[in-house]
């Protein structure tokens, strides 16, 4: 168990009892864990005053970006939308204990191959309080024990809301333990648990996802930042190029599957570029531009080298015109961090490549790239979007916390 002997005791504690926990989780049966997840929405929605105080107290002392700020912020309403994902959390099947396959092989050995629980889980993640609801009632469904190691910008709220949730009846303890934020040992502590800790999940920008993946001891699901691209083609719709493009921009630009980036075929540019960029600037979005958008448009400040690969999470984003549908793919290719990609086009040849060939974990034709979100996929809830290609790849929930093993049945089998 490298790495154990440098967690400390506090840390040390909640792992073992995380671990214990985990034990008796893989235990429960699907009305057991259904039944405790209703109690757990119910719970949220009750105790709603007291998660504002302590959201309210973690805004007045953190000094943050709009984009942190507009993450960190609960509502009545967002509470309520917490509530009702763990409801959908319970409405969804299962995976544990699923059979995925089952054979028999000519020397009557019976094998079956199902789906089990990873055990126990940690999550690393920054100042979003609805994460550490998201996290623990996926791990739970899927009947693992969760370790949240939260922001310190929402160490009251995410100690309330881990409190409300690991207070239920019928929850085990250790089943949500959450680490003390207020110094990054517990990070380190986390993330070197190996034997203790099956999986690491980070969450966030760019630098905490990177300082995870790069020192951690216990393999980690790597989730992406989003630099996300709208392409619109040479036959769009240039309504709904519109639409979709303040949608995605605007509708939430905090978020990581919100655009940042905008491909205009140069056939439709002269059309489309001096329509939406001052559409895109009435909605408080700063533009940036390449050369041909900038002499389409006078609302446009120049785009530099950098701005292509940046993920701006505000009310910004980056305009090129390209030549053609293979320049488009190229570009995002080469920039994209291989979250969301859309093209907006009525030719289904140049969709279908665009699908095929832009190496994303969601591409979408003729849709906002918003959409990539574990709710709206019909998971219920999420962990994250995954942009790696090992193990899962996009919004991951209940079945990518699982994992696989083979029970098989012999009457005195022996290997000759």
């Amino acid at each position: 168990m490298a790495g154990i002997a440098t967690i400390g005791p506090s840390t040390r504690d909640k792992l073992g009892r995380a671990r214990a926990a985990a034990a008796l989780l893989a235990q429960f049966s699907t009305e057991q864990k259904n039944r405790i997840l209703l109690q757990m929405a119910e719970a949220l929605e009750a105790s709603t005053p007291q998660i504002l105080r302590a959201n309210e107290e973690d805004l007045r002392s953190a000094s943050l970006s709009d984009a942190m700020r507009d993450r960190l912020l609960l509502t009545p309403r967002r509470i309520g939308d917490m509530a009702n994902s763990v409801r959908d959390v319970a409405a969804l099947p299962d995976p544990a204990g699923e059979v995925l396959e089952e054979w028999t092989r000519p020397n009557g050995l019976h094998i079956r191959k199902i789906r089990v629980p990873l055990g126990v889980v940690g999550i690393v993640y920054e100042s979003r309080p609805n994460v550490t609801v998201d996290a623990a009632v996926l791990a739970f469904k899927s009947g693992n024990a969760v370790v949240l190691r939260g922001g310190k910008e929402a160490a009251r709220s995410n100690q309330v809301l881990a409190e409300i949730l690991a207070s239920v009846p019928g929850v085990p303890t250790g089943t949500i333990e959450l680490l003390d934020s207020s110094t990054r040992e517990t990070v380190q502590e986390l993330i070197t648990a190996r034997g203790l800790v099956d999986v690491i999940i980070p969450r966030g920008g760019p630098e905490l996802i990177t300082h995870v993946v790069e020192n951690s001891t216990v393999p980690a699901i790597e989730t992406g930042a989003g630099n996300c691209h709208i392409f619109v083609d040479e036959s769009a719709d240039l309504e709904m190029a519109r639409d979709i493009v303040l949608n995605a921009k605007t509708q939430r630009p905090s978020v990581c599957n919100a655009a940042e980036k905008l491909l205009v075929h140069g056939s439709v540019a002269g059309a489309f570029i001096p329509r939406i960029v001052p559409e895109l600037s009435a909605a408080g979005v700063e533009v940036r531009g390449d050369q041909k958008t900038l002499e389409l448009a006078s609302g446009a400040t120049p785009a530099h080298e950098q701005d292509w690969s940046e993920e701006y999470l505000r009310l910004c984003i980056a305009v090129r015109v390209v030549s053609s549908l293979s320049e488009a793919i190229e570009h995002i290719n080469r920039y994209s961090t291989k979250h969301s990609e859309a093209i907006v086009t009525a030719n289904e040849d140049h969709a279908r490549k665009f699908l095929r060939l832009v190496d994303s974990a969601a591409v979408y034709w003729n849709a906002s790239t918003r959409f990539t979100d574990g709710g709206e996929f019909g998971f219920g809830a999420e962990m994250g979007v995954s942009t790696q290609k090992l193990h899962c790849r996009g919004p991951f929930a209940l079945r990518e916390l699982t994992s696989m093993k083979y029970e098989i049945v012999g009457e005195g089998q022996v290997r000759g």
